[in-house]
């Protein structure tokens, strides 16, 4: 119970912030609603309600705020609307839609469990490029100066670009050689992960010090010995942190890749949700990519445990 309360307490004082700002978010259409069903609202002219705050429309329609949190196409929807559109968007279309995987046989193409494992592809995909090319560059980075001075400066700079800006020239080039889909994507979150990798990785790897180095050079250890039996060894902890860091990355580089392709995933889910003003769907769609955002980086906790606990270092 010490354990859990913590995490309700915050729980609920997110959803209590949740509710309560719904109201001014939502006021002006509830109060556009109210006038015509015939409610006398205040101001009474819709230009007045325009130029007045959302507060003093709170303030001077207090009675009437009660819709805020059951509108249809809200500006913020409320929590009981949000996992209401999971519900339908997982468990009821997957059991009781015409396309679920009850009546079909295969996962339906409006489900979130369908865009979810879309999204989980290229995460995955993207994440094992973007690890295994961070750790190489590490390792050629500790051991070539010519690549710490040249290749680190440029990994830097690459990181200030927008991703955003950079998806559609991504999938352009990569389309007009024959690569789309699913690479694309990968590649994207490639570039967003192998960053951290790298940083942590190069971090690892000079971890050890001095003495340690000597001590290896009297045995005559050769470069490979040394960077598996030391380097190697001592950057695991690193190596798992930015791990981490990545995966989360990587889920977000394959998102944004999602929404000029617009085949599935989450990405392409949020960015339909906006066209069409459902804004339910947009953060029920937010919500699974924290759930697996959050899955994904517990799995990388639970690896490091018990890779930390072999090797006999206490986690």
């Amino acid at each position: 119970m010490t354990r859990w309360l913590p995490i309700l307490t915050v729980v609920a004082a997110i959803l209590a912030i949740w509710y309560v700002a719904c109201v001014p978010m939502n006021i002006k259409e509830v109060l556009t609603q109210q006038e015509r069903a015939g409610v006398e609202v205040f101001p009474p002219s819709a230009k007045e309600r325009r130029d007045l705050g959302r507060l003093g429309l709170v303030a001077s329609n207090f009675s009437l705020i009660g819709p805020s949190w059951s509108m249809e196409r809200a500006r913020l929807p409320a929590p009981h609307q949000v996992a209401s559109e999971l519900w339908k968007s997982t468990w009821d279309e997957e059991v009781n839609g015409r396309r679920g995987i009850v009546r079909s046989g295969s996962l339906s193409n409006r489900s979130l469990i369908y865009h979810g494992g879309v999204t989980l592809g290229a995460t995955m995909v993207g994440f094992l490029i973007g690890s295994l090319l961070g750790v190489l560059l590490a390792v050629g980075i500790v051991y070539n100066r010519a690549m710490d001075m040249s290749v680190m400066p440029w990994a830097i700079i690459s990181q200030t670009i927008p991703i955003v800006a950079l998806a559609p020239m991504i999938i352009v080039v990569l389309y007009s050689v024959g690569l789309s889909g699913l690479i694309a994507k990968a590649v994207i979150s490639a570039y967003l992960s192998f960053f951290p990798v790298v940083v942590g990785m190069v971090k690892g790897l000079r971890a050890p010090d001095q003495m340690q180095l000597d001590l290896l050079k009297t045995y005559n250890a050769s470069d490979n010995q040394q960077l598996f039996r030391l380097r190697l060894p001592s950057s695991v902890p690193y190596l798992f942190t930015s791990l981490k860091i990545g995966i989360a990355a990587s889920l977000v580089g394959a998102i944004v890749g999602e929404l000029p392709v617009q085949r599935g995933g989450l990405g392409a889910r949020m960015l339909g949700g906006s066209y069409y003003g459902q804004t339910e769907q947009i953060w029920a769609a937010l919500f699974v990519a924290a759930v697996l955002a959050a899955g994904l980086v517990w799995l990388i906790g639970w690896i490091e445990r018990r890779t930390l606990s072999r090797m006999g270092v206490v986690a």
